[in-house]
């Protein structure tokens, strides 16, 4: 249960809920306090039968976005997510945290002048996967079961393998090819109980080839996957590395990393078509200003989102 009120956010819990989770967040983002797109934490405390936990409201999540901009989102958006997303894993897991739980659902983007920032939510799932003085990592264990969301879930977490930094990372490559390919090879699988659609979506995500995941996209995208699961259990990823891929391929494109998001542009097209005359909206949809594409996406950057 979640309220809000001008620039904070409540969440509560039932003290007597069968397995709060609020307390241990609450700690979570303490620790993680001061990191970029980390919410700030206002106060915790139980308020008659509540545990509640204050913190900034935040805009839109990247499922909301997604949904908005018709369950697609173009190269150069997921790009951008992607280099802000892969920081705030790196981020958590510099802090000694496994997130455990990377959905587009637990990615919000922030408000006014942070509407470009991407903030990384829910940590009622995150695991401590070393020793923060000493760095002693977790051992390798097997015969896990799942922790997080099934259809975002790695492929070593589906066969029951203890999660490590790799787990969040190949998770995140799975949310970025949502977003690109509009959904997942395993979505809408029908099983009578929950462990069987598990064991649906484990056996075609582990029948699905990174290529064929990957197919009619730019080859990165293949990279970033083929890394992810070269890692072994402790190693520490490079996390350089794998923002290079996608900034190296968004120069290639010719993108600009002006935050110029499909829901920008989507928000400001639709603002138009209320506030403009119908035939300054003609002239606009047919490009009689004679401006470049680029200078277009110049235009259009000055125009904030302040979420749905």
């Amino acid at each position: 249960m979640a309220w809000e009120y001008f620039d904070i956010s409540w969440t509560c819990e039932n003290v007597k809920t069968k397995h709060p989770q609020l307390l241990y967040e609450s700690k979570l983002y303490r620790i993680l306090q001061g990191g970029t797109g980390i919410p700030n934490v206002k106060w915790f405390g139980v308020e008659g039968d509540y545990n509640v936990l204050v913190m900034d409201l935040l805009g839109p999540s990247l499922e909301d976005l997604f949904s908005f901009c018709n369950r697609k989102l173009s190269l150069k958006t997921v790009l951008m997510l992607a280099d802000q997303m892969i920081n705030r894993v790196e981020f958590v897991h510099s802090k000694s945290f496994l997130h455990r739980d990377i959905k587009p659902d637990n990615f919000l983007m922030g408000l006014a002048k942070r509407a470009n920032q991407v903030y990384m939510i829910d940590f009622g799932l995150a695991k401590k996967y070393r020793d923060t003085s000493t760095h002693q990592h977790i051992p390798y264990r097997e015969n896990k079961n799942l922790t997080g969301t099934a259809r975002y879930a790695s492929v070593n977490t589906h066969l029951g393998i203890e999660q490590s930094r790799r787990d969040d990372l190949e998770s995140l490559g799975y949310v970025l090819m949502y977003f690109l390919r509009g959904s997942l090879p395993w979505q809408g699988l029908k099983a009578g109980t929950k462990k069987q659609k598990y064991e649906k979506i484990s056996e075609r995500k582990i029948a699905t080839s990174i290529e064929a995941l990957c197919r009619g996209y730019p080859c990165e995208f293949t990279s970033y996957f083929h890394y992810c699961r070269s890692l072994r259990f402790e190693d520490l990823p490079d996390y350089q590395y794998l923002k290079r891929l996608f900034r190296d391929l968004f120069i290639r494109e010719g993108f600009q990393f002006d935050y110029v998001f499909d829901w920008t542009i989507l928000k400001y097209q639709q603002s138009q078509m209320t506030s403009v005359p119908p035939r300054a909206i003609a002239a606009v949809a047919g490009q009689s200003s004679g401006m470049s594409p680029i200078a277009n996406n110049n235009r259009l950057s000055g125009i904030p989102f302040y979420g749905l």
